[in-house]
């Protein structure tokens, strides 16, 4: 997603509720763009390039068989 400029013509006076709403307009898009629009959020939220995610360190995990 590109870099995002708010519009500021495209306000609409309504209430707190009414705003807090948003499920109504995210089950409106399909499953691929709920998918592009997690992304982003996630990459806002800890601070990395849209499009390249932080690798997962290895090192900190161990795999171990269990005992039968």
């Amino acid at each position: 997603m590109a870099s995002f400029k708010l519009d500021r013509t495209s306000f609409k006076a309504q209430t707190a509720a009414a705003a807090a709403d948003h499920a109504a307009y995210y089950k409106n898009l399909s499953w691929q763009e709920r998918l592009k629009v997690s992304s982003f959020l996630n990459s806002v939220a800890y601070n990395y390039p849209e499009n390249t995610p932080p690798k997962l360190d290895r090192t900190k995990f161990a795999a171990k068989s269990r005992p039968a």
